[in-house]
């Protein structure tokens, strides 16, 4: 295991736990406190999904998700509560799961064969562009790095009803950086590292633009060309499982939480 998440190596898993699982547990964990450390909170809204490998699971699509009632800063690898596609708990969690989190996070993971995590968030750069008519802007260094990468989803109100998967999916197709228009950002993809960076680089593409807008830019932006913009995320090899997938920078993360605090572990 890298060194970011070597405490796992040292803690025991809890009695009958799958090795594995308490792995995955931890990784998300620490992702929960790194989400906390950069303020990508909304009191205890939000979500971050990790499915359990098949080591664990077998067949079946069994994912983490926070307690719901706690802050990010709250979550332990212990208490993340496992469930279900149908939301069933499956490990005699006490802790309730929020059927709005559940809905969206269950959906893109049995929908889409790559989405392993799934990450949302209500950032305020996010939702600001969330709320634009024309959405992201092709206007700064990472909106050019997320050329064809983006998609969006329309607002149906409160994500709780399960006859909105369909159509969520069919919106998101094969781009993991999602806009949800009214709503917030969200990103999925095949590890907890790969998922954070496409997510940092949309919400970073957000800040920017907001800033951009509060110049009184928006009109006068300067925009990025089309040819730019494919070598540009031709170019940005971070997302890119061949050359690590977002692994450092989320170690890097990581080591930041854990001079901090470490309560994430228990």
């Amino acid at each position: 295991m890298n060194a970011a998440l070597q405490p796992a190596t040292i803690t025991t898993a809890p009695a009958g736990m799958h090795p594995d699982e308490w792995a995955t547990r931890v990784e998300l964990a620490a992702c929960y406190r790194v989400f906390a450390m950069l303020g990508w909170t909304e009191m205890i809204y939000n979500h971050i999904t990790l499915r359990l490998p098949a080591s664990v699971s077998g067949n079946d699509k069994q994912f983490l998700i926070n307690p719901f009632g706690l802050h990010y800063s709250e979550v332990t690898a212990r208490n993340l509560v496992k469930i279900n596609l149908q939301g069933e708990v499956l490990d005699g969690s006490p802790y309730p799961v929020n059927p709005a989190g559940f809905t969206v996070h269950a959906a893109i993971h049995d929908g889409l064969p790559g989405a392993h995590c799934v990450m949302h968030t209500h950032t305020t750069a996010g939702v600001a562009v969330a709320c634009l008519k024309d959405g992201l802007q092709q206007t700064n260094f990472y909106t050019a790095q997320l050329h064809g990468m983006v998609a969006y989803h329309d607002f149906e109100g409160i994500t709780i009803h399960a006859d909105e998967a369909p159509r969520l999916l069919k919106s998101i197709g094969g781009k993991p950086a999602v806009i949800l228009r009214n709503h917030g950002l969200l990103a999925w993809g095949a590890t907890v590292p790969q998922t954070f960076v496409i997510l940092w680089t949309l919400q970073r593409a957000c800040e920017i633009q907001m800033a951009t807008f509060a110049m009184g830019g928006a009109p006068a932006a300067i925009p990025v060309s089309e040819a730019i913009a494919v070598k540009c995320t031709r170019d940005a090899l971070q997302f890119n499982p061949d050359h690590g997938a977002g692994r450092d920078v989320f170690e890097a993360l990581v080591r930041q939480v854990n001079r901090l605090d470490r309560s994430y572990l228990e």
